[in-house]
C-alpha cells in the first residue's frame, strides 16, 4: 500500500534504453545477444534484460506490469531478510524487515522500473547468503548442496547487477559474526565467489569505461579526492537512513577538492566513529562492527573508487544504498529490540507503540515520495524544485516537453540547463533538435556542433547533425557524420539505417544495401528497414530480393500503405499485374487519400488495358494532388491516345498536358511526346509536328533509343494529318512514354 502511487505510473528517463526502445526484447535473437554480445545499452546485466524480454511478451509496454514486479520482489526481498536475520539468530529480525520494505531511500529503487537490477541482484544475494548459512551450520545434512546453490545464486546475482561483486565480504563478516574461525580451508571455499566477482567486476569497469566514456576531466579524480569522496558519501548514506528528509532523484555534485582543509571534515568524522566503534567493541561484541563493515563494504562499489558515468551529475542516489542500508538498519533494529526487551517489565506497551509509530511513519514518507515517480514530468519538476542546480533534469524535462510538442517550454528547460552548466553537451544537443523541429536549421546545426566541440564523441549528436545535413540535401556532410557516428557506436541499427538512406539518395545502392543489411543485423524486426532494402534493392534490379524484403516488412507491420505500395511497384516491374493491383487496392483500403497508389494502381489497370478504370483511378489522384506530374501526364497519354474513342478528350489532354510540360520548364522530351499527341488529337497537326521534333532532339541528346524511335513514327503520322492513338489490348501499355 505505501507503494500505491507506483500501481499505474509510466516510463520514466533511461526506461527507454532498457525496456521501449531495446530491440533486445522483442527481436528473434534476441536472448542470444543478451548474453553473449556486447549490444546492451548499459552494462551486462543479462539476467535483467532477460526478465524484462520476458516481460514485454507477457504485458508489452504497459508499465503497471513492469512496476508490480518490482514492488513483489521488493516484498520478496523483505521476507528474505527476515528469514535470515531470524535464521542467523539476530534480535528484531522482523522489525529489521519491515523498516526494510517501508524506508522512503528505497522508492528509488523499487518506483524506478530500470532498477529492476537492484531488487532482482538482492533477491539473489539474499539466497545466497542463507544458502551460505545453512552450508555453515554443522546440523545440515548435505551441506555442499547449500554450497553449490550458494554459488549459483551468486552468478545469478551477479548477472542482475556487478555491484553483486561485493558479497565475498558478507560471507566473511557471517564467519566472524558467527565466531567461527576463518581457516585456510574456509578461504579455499570462499575463494571461487572472489573469482566471480573479481571477474565480473573487471568486465564492468572495462565496459564503464570503453562503452559509457568514464573519462576526460569529468572522471578524472586523483586518489586523495575519491578518499575524501567516499568518505563523504558513507556519512551521507547513513545520515538519509537515519533522517530521510530532502530525498530526491538528484543530489548536488560535490565540489571536491584536496587542497581544501574543509573537505577533510567528513574524513575525520568517519575515522572517528570508526575508532569509536572499535572502542566500544569489548562491551557490544562483533554485531555493530559487522553491521557497519556490511554497510562500507557493500557501498565500496559505487563510493567513488571507481568512476560511474552517473558520477557526472552526482557522486551518490538512494539506489546505491538499497543492498548496504540493511546493516544499519539491522543494527538499529536489533539494538532497539534490546532495549525494548529491557524496558518490557516496566512499560509492556511500549514496544507495540514504538513499532508501529516508526512504521506508519516511514510508510507515509515512501507513500508521499513514491508519487514524485508517477511519470517523467513530475519526476523533473519535482527534482528541480528539490535541488535547483540540477541540470540534469532541466535537460530532461525539456526532453520530455520536446516529445509532447510544447516545443517553447522545452527550449526554456534547455537554456536553463546551459545557464547551469555551460558546457552540458546534452542541453546543447537536444535544443539543436527542437530547432530542427522547428526549420531553424542554422541555428540546429551551431547547437549541435557545439555539442560535439564539449563531447567529440557523442554518437547521437553525430547522427543528428547527419539528419539535418540529409534534409538540407548535403548529402555528403550526411554521410560523414553518420559514418562519424557508427566508428563511436557500431552496433546501432538507426545509424546504419540513416546512413543507407543517405546512399541511396546519393544514388549508391549497393552501398545503401550493405548499411541495410548491418542495420537488420542488430534489429531484424525493424519493418522500415526491410522497407528501404527493398527499395534498394529494386533499384538494383534485383526485383524477387525486393519482393521479400516487401513481404517481411508487412509481416512485422501489415497496415502500412507505403510499403504495401512499394511491394506493387516491385511486382508491376516483375510483370504480376495481378498481384500489383492488389497490393494498390490493400493501400488504398488503409489510406484511401494515397495519391502514389491511385497513380500506380492507374499504371497497372492501363497495362492490363483497363482504360477506364485507369483513367478514373488518375483522376481521383489529380483531386488529391493537382500538381502530381506523372498523373498528369499518364491521363493526358490516356486521353490523347486510348484506342476508344468514346474515353478520348483531346481537349482536357492538352490542358493536363501543358500544365505538366510547365512544371518541368520543356525540358521533358516524355511529356512534350504527350503534349504532341495531343495537340494531334485536336487537329493542332503543326504544333503536334514541332513539339514531337523537340522531344526527338532531348531524346536522343538523353540516349533514350526507344522514345526517340517511337517519336520518328510518331512524327510521320502527325505529318500525314494522323493522330497517333493505341492499338486495342493489353500489350498498348507498352507505348506509354
Amino acid at each position: 500500500m505505501a507503494y500505491q502511487p507506483v500501481w499505474h505510473a509510466g516510463f520514466i528517463w533511461d526506461d527507454n534504453a532498457y525496456v521501449t526502445a531495446n530491440p533486445l526484447l522483442t527481436v528473434q535473437n534476441g536472448l542470444w545477444r543478451i548474453w553473449f554480445s556486447f549490444d546492451s545499452p548499459s552494462q551486462y546485466f543479462p539476467l535483467v534484460y532477460t526478465a524484462f524480454r520476458l516481460e514485454r511478451a507477457l504485458w508489452g509496454l504497459n508499465p503497471a506490469g513492469y512496476h508490480w514486479v518490482n514492488i513483489l520482489l521488493h516484498v520478496a526481498n523483505a521476507l528474505l531478510l527476515w528469514r535470515l536475520l531470524a535464521r542467523m539468530g539476530v534480535a528484531g529480525a522482523w522489525l529489521a524487515a519491515a523498516i526494510f520494505a517501508l524506508h522512503p531511500v528505497q522508492v528509488e529503487t523499487v518506483a524506478w522500473i530500470t532498477e529492476l537490477k537492484n531488487v532482482l541482484m538482492l533477491f539473489f544475494f539474499l539466497l545466497t547468503l542463507m544458502a551460505w548459512v545453512e552450508f555453515l551450520d554443522e546440523k545440515t545434512k548435505r551441506g555442499w548442496n547449500f554450497y553449490a546453490l550458494a554459488l549459483i545464486f551468486y552468478a545469478l546475482a551477479l548477472c542482475a547487477k556487478t555491484t553483486a561483486c561485493t558479497l565475498p565480504a558478507a560471507l566473511l563478516l557471517i564467519l566472524w559474526l558467527k565466531e567461527k574461525p576463518i581457516t585456510r580451508w574456509r578461504l579455499v571455499e570462499i575463494a571461487p565467489f572472489v573469482a566471480f566477482g573479481i571477474g565480473m567486476g573487471l568486465l564492468t569497469m572495462w565496459w564503464e569505461r570503453y562503452h559509457q566514456g568514464t573519462q576526460g576531466k569529468l572522471f578524472a579524480l586523483g586518489l586523495m579526492e575519491r578518499i575524501l569522496v567516499a568518505s563523504r558519501a558513507v556519512c551521507f548514506y547513513a545520515g538519509k537512513l537515519l533522517w530521510p528528509a530532502n530525498l530526491t532523484f538528484s543530489y548536488p555534485r560535490w565540489r571536491i577538492s584536496a587542497i581544501n582543509p574543509s573537505a577533510y571534515g567528513w574524513l575525520l568524522a568517519t575515522a572517528g566513529l570508526g575508532a569509536a566503534i572499535c572502542c566500544v567493541r569489548r562491551h557490544v561484541g562483533r554485531s555493530v562492527e559487522v553491521a557497519v563493515l556490511f554497510f562500507v563494504t557493500t557501498l565500496a562499489p559505487v563510493l567513488g573508487f571507481i568512476m560511474l558515468y552517473t558520477f557526472r551529475y552526482s557522486f551518490v542516489a538512494d539506489h546505491y544504498q538499497y543492498v548496504a542500508s540493511i546493516g544499519l538498519i539491522t543494527l538499529f533494529s536489533a539494538g532497539l529490540a534490546h532495549l525494548a526487551g529491557y524496558l518490557k517489565q516496566r512499560r509492556p506497551w511500549l514496544e507495540g507503540m514504538v513499532c508501529i509509530g516508526l512504521l506508519l511513519a516511514l510508510g507515509t514518507l515512501t507513500w508521499r515520495q513514491a508519487r514524485i515517480y508517477y511519470n517523467a514530468e513530475t519526476l523533473w519538476q519535482t527534482t528541480i524544485r528539490r535541488n535547483p542546480g540540477c541540470w540534469m533534469a532541466c535537460n530532461n524535462l525539456g526532453l520530455d516537453y520536446f516529445q509532447q510538442g510544447r516545443m517553447d517550454e522545452a527550449i526554456a528547460q534547455f537554456q536553463k540547463a546551459l545557464a547551469i552548466q555551460t558546457n552540458d553537451s546534452h542541453a546543447h544537443h537536444n535544443l539543436g533538435l527542437v530547432y530542427f523541429q522547428q526549420d531553424r536549421m542554422d541555428e540546429a546545426i551551431a547547437e549541435i556542433q557545439t555539442a560535439l566541440a564539449i563531447e567529440p564523441d557523442y554518437a547521437s549528436a553525430h547522427n543528428n547533425l547527419g539528419l539535418i545535413y540529409s534534409r538540407l540535401g548535403r548529402l555528403d556532410e550526411a554521410i560523414a557524420q553518420y559514418q562519424k557516428a557508427l566508428t563511436i557506436a557500431r552496433n546501432v541499427a538507426e545509424y546504419h539505417y540513416n546512413l543507407g538512406n543517405a546512399l541511396l539518395r546519393r544514388d549508391r545502392p549497393d552501398e545503401a544495401i550493405a548499411q541495410y543489411q548491418q542495420a537488420l543485423a542488430v534489429d531484424p524486426d525493424d519493418a522500415k528497414i526491410h522497407c528501404n532494402l527493398g527499395n534498394a534493392l529494386q533499384r538494383r534490379g534485383r526485383l524477387d530480393e525486393a519482393i521479400a524484403q516487401y513481404q517481411r516488412a508487412l509481416t512485422i507491420t501489415p497496415n502500412v500503405a507505403d510499403v504495401r505500395c512499394n511491394l506493387g511497384n516491385a511486382l508491376l516491374q516483375r510483370g504480376r499485374l495481378s498481384e500489383a493491383i492488389a497490393q494498390y487496392q490493400r493501400a488504398l483500403v488503409i489510406s484511401p487519400t494515397f495519391a502514389k497508389a491511385h497513380c500506380n494502381l492507374g499504371n497497372a489497370l492501363l497495362q492490363q488495358g483497363r482504360l477506364n478504370e485507369a483513367i478514373t483511378e488518375y483522376q481521383t489522384a489529380l483531386a488529391i494532388h493537382p500538381d502530381y506530374l506523372e498523373v498528369q501526364n499518364s491521363l493526358a497519354w490516356v486521353l490523347a491516345t486510348c484506342p476508344q474513342a468514346l474515353l478520348r478528350n483531346g481537349h482536357q489532354a492538352v490542358e493536363l498536358a501543358q500544365r505538366a510540360n510547365q512544371l518541368t520548364g520543356g525540358g521533358s522530351p516524355v511529356i512534350l511526346c504527350t503534349l504532341a499527341a495531343a495537340y494531334a488529337e485536336t487537329g493542332r497537326f503543326p504544333e503536334a509536328e514541332a513539339t514531337a521534333q523537340r522531344a526527338l532532339q532531348l531524346a536522343r541528346a538523353q540516349s533514350n533509343t526507344a522514345l526517340a524511335n517511337a517519336l520518328e513514327s510518331q512524327i510521320k503520322l502527325y505529318q500525314a494529318g494522323t493522330p497517333f492513338h493505341l492499338t486495342e489490348g493489353p500489350s498498348s501499355a507498352r507505348l506509354t512514354p
